[in-house]
Parts: C-alpha cells; structure tokens; sequence
C-alpha cells in the first residue's frame, strides 16, 4: 500500500492566518473573532483586516480585546458594501500586506472579504499562500438589480480559480453557490458555525418581559414587516375586553429603523412595538418570552443558535440553514413572508404553557449542543487549511518555505 503524507504531522504545524472581512458586525464577525480566538489558542498566529467605518463602539471594544492577543495584528481600512472604484486599490494593499507578514492562509469572509482575500492570487509572485473562502450568504442571499447580481456572480466565477479552499458554513449555502456561480473542482467543505460550552445555560425572561421578542439586523430580508403585520392581526382579532395585546420588543440597528417605526404606527400597533437598540444577545434574550425568527433569507444565522443553546422558546421561518439548526425539530418551521401564518403560529404559542414551551426549547438546545460547536468548526477548519497546504504544491506551482510538508 502506497504511503499516505503524514496529515497529523501538518496540522500540527504553527500557521500564519490572516482573516479578511468587510463589516465587523452581526454573525460574520462573531464567527471569525470565535474562530480567531480558537486557533490562537492552538498556537497559530493570526491578524485581521476589516473596515473601519461600521461597527461603532461594539466593535471597537471586541477588538482592542482581541488585538493584544493577534500576532499578525489588526488592519482596518474603510470597505464599503457595494463595489467601488477604491476596492482595487483596498486589495492591493490588502495583498501587500499579507504578504508581508508572510501568510501562509488568507481567509476572505464574505463577498467583499472574500474578493480581496483572493484578489492578491493575481498578482505576480503574490500567489503562494492559501486562499480560503467562506462567502456567509452576503450577495448569495440579497438580491439587488439582475444586472448587479451578474455582475457579481460573474466576479464570483473569475475569483474560483484563485481559491484553495471553499469553507460553507451551511449545506443551504454550499448548494446555492453551486446553482449561482456552477460546479468546481476545487477543495469544499461544509463548517457549521458554533457555540462555546459557556451559551449552554438557560436564559430567565425577566418578570415584565413582553411576549414576542425579535433580535438582529432592522432590515427588509429579515421580515420584520410581516411579524409588525401578524401582531396587528392579533390585536384586531381580540374582542376580550381583559386580555392584553401582546407585546414586541425588536433589539438591534439597521437602515429600515425609522421606516419599521413607521409602519407600525400605520397599523396602529406602535404602543406594542419597542425598540430597545443593539444589545448582546443574552442580555436581549431576557427582554421577550419567545424569540421570533421572521426572516425571509438566512445562511445559518447565530442568533438561532445563541437562542436555542440559551433555551429560549423560539417561532422561526424555514429559510436557508435554519433547517440545519432545527434538524428533527423541522416541522416546527413556518414558511416566511405570510402575516396569517405568523399570526396563526404566535396566537398558538400563548396558548401553550410555559412548561410546554420549555420542553421543547430543552429539545432543541441539546440537539445543537452535540452538533454545534468552536471545537467542531475550528477542527473543521483548520483541516480545511490543511488539506489546502497539502494539494498547494501540485496546485499552483512552488510553494515557499511556509509549505514544505513534512517527509514521508
């Protein structure tokens, strides 16, 4: 039997990872500060780079953290959404700058982390690191003009040859860049996001916690129009003259704030909607008695996890990889975008006793608990990484000292 390279042997060595993303917010951001905190802790050096025009005082405070700890260090250049004219010039000094520090993996989150991560590969003498990807739903999910879209998958197409390994985080995702961008040969893997040990304990609502709690981003694809549209269903249908309407608290900030606040006074529902503002989720979690999900796209959104391991009862749309999250528990998804059905579901849930909701939080929170978690999708990872550094020689030419493998 022929001899297989020694794969222990070169996980086992000490890797220079720089991670490249946009916005230093939301799901994204935690899943790389998780991961860069896990593969410090294995001895890697790692830096970021990420933009420094979002993310306010919250973002600030996670990196100056994180920062003492980042070997390679922290690089924040103003990264803006859409495409820009500067984005060239940001991923060549992106490109100059791990090569620098003499990266052996630059990891692009995101479509715009993702092209500067893997735009350096065209430059000469630039391509001997490993390029990994993981694009996190981003323009996969969010549909704009056709033409912006093509224009974007076609990006996504030319950048496939640049790119060693392909990380997604959800099957959902996996399938939709194969139906959007087509097949390819090159390394993929599927790493599902995780949670630390730590989020594995319940959350008490405190004592005047309102019925419905809904926490993210305040924007259009997370359909908080139709949750505002299902809580005016349920005041217009109550004709007793001693219960009370149920009550929203939405936590979190986005561009469609003052729009959400409109609407809800144009369905007459504005003294049963707060919003609270941005707020860590477990501290958001004791604001509500069930969290709802109404989004109407998703990849495999943290705040699912961070609710279920917090056993917090939980109404949620069956969109992108929230399925994956639920597994057994699917059928208690409900298809997105539909006031009634909402309606329908939210009504069935104050009838249910807090036992009742309980039992099935407990249900959810130990399935996740076996399937999601920092070690999993670090080891998943950095095997990744691994695989990448093993087929770099064969792949793209001669690779530096950083990717000698060790001798059969």
């Amino acid at each position: 039997m022929t001899a297989m390279p020694p794969l222990e042997a070169a996980s086992e060595r000490k890797l220079r990872i720089l991670h490249v993303l946009r916005a230093p917010l939301g799901g994204l951001f935690r899943h790389v500060i998780d991961l860069t905190y896990e593969q410090i802790a294995r001895g890697h050096s790692v830096g970021l780079v990420v933009d420094s025009t979002t993310g306010g005082m919250r973002a600030a405070e996670i990196l100056s953290r994180i920062e003492p700890l980042l070997a390679l260090g922290v690089l924040r250049l103003p990264i803006r959404r859409q495409p820009r004219f500067d984005d060239i010039s940001n991923a060549v000094r992106i490109a100059l700058h791990s090569r620098r520090l003499g990266a052996d993996i630059v990891h692009g989150h995101g479509s715009k982390g993702g092209a500067y991560a893997r735009f350096g590969a065209f430059l000469p003498g630039f391509g001997q690191a490993v390029r990994a990807y993981t694009p996190h739903g981003g323009s996969f999910n969010y549909r704009s003009h056709p033409v912006i879209d093509a224009g974007l998958m076609a990006v996504e197409r030319l950048l496939v040859r640049n790119t060693d390994v392909f990380l997604f985080e959800s099957a959902f995702i996996r399938q939709l860049f194969h139906e959007r961008v087509g097949p390819t040969r090159k390394l993929v893997r599927t790493v599902l996001n995780g949670l630390s040990p730590s989020e594995f304990v319940p959350v008490i609502p405190d004592l005047d916690a309102a019925e419905f709690l809904y926490v993210g981003e305040l924007r259009a694809v997370k359909g908080i129009d139709t949750l505002i549209d299902a809580i005016a269903l349920l005041r217009s249908r109550d004709q007793s003259p001693h219960a009370s309407p149920p009550r929203l608290v939405l936590v979190g900030t986005g561009p469609e704030k003052q729009k959400l606040a409109a609407y809800a006074e144009s369905c007459n529902v504005q003294d049963l909607v707060t919003f609270a503002g941005a707020l860590p989720a477990r501290e958001a979690f004791r604001l509500g008695r069930v969290l709802v999900v109404p989004s109407r796209a998703e990849s495999l959104p943290y705040i699912v996890l961070e609710a279920a391991a917090a056993q917090v009862p939980m109404i949620a749309t069956d969109v992108g990889g929230i399925g994956e999250i639920f597994g057994p528990y699917r059928d208690r998804l409900i298809p997105c975008g539909d006031p009634e059905i909402l309606a329908a579901r939210l009504a069935q849930t104050l009838a249910q006793t807090a036992a009742q909701l309980q039992n099935d939080a407990a249900k959810l929170a130990s399935f996740v608990a076996i399937r999601f978690t920092i070690a999993a999708m670090a080891d998943a990872v950095l095997a990744g990484y691994t695989e990448a550094l093993r087929r770099k020689p064969s792949d793209r030419g001669v690779p530096t000292h950083s990717f000698a493998l060790p001798s059969r």
